[in-house]
């Protein structure tokens, strides 16, 4: 091998160390960029679902007063009520 051909092997030989070694690198920085973006993702899905469940539950209590509520307006009776009555008549047929 001449002098040439070995000089300009062991140039690309040089040359494809420092691409793999940035590449290398790149892609370690791109990897690391990916899990703290994986993480960030279910640190938001977290706190959605907790936001949800929050959400829900007042929602649920809301429903139940507004119920209560209208069933206080229309005079229905309630359980309650129900149970009294119940109650009355046993004692009164014995």
């Amino acid at each position: 091998m001449d002098k040439n051909t070995k000089e300009l092997l062991y140039k690309a030989l040089g040359l494809a160390l420092v691409v793999k070694d940035e590449f290398s690198k790149e892609f370690d920085e791109v990897i690391k960029e990916a899990k703290l973006s994986k993480e960030e993702i279910k640190k938001a899905t977290h706190e959605a679902k907790d936001r949800a469940k929050e959400q829900k539950e007042t929602f649920e209590q809301t429903l139940k007063e507004k119920v209560k509520s209208i069933v206080n307006e229309l005079g229905l009776a309630t359980k309650k009520d129900i149970q009294e009555l119940k109650d009355l008549i046993k004692q009164k047929n014995f």
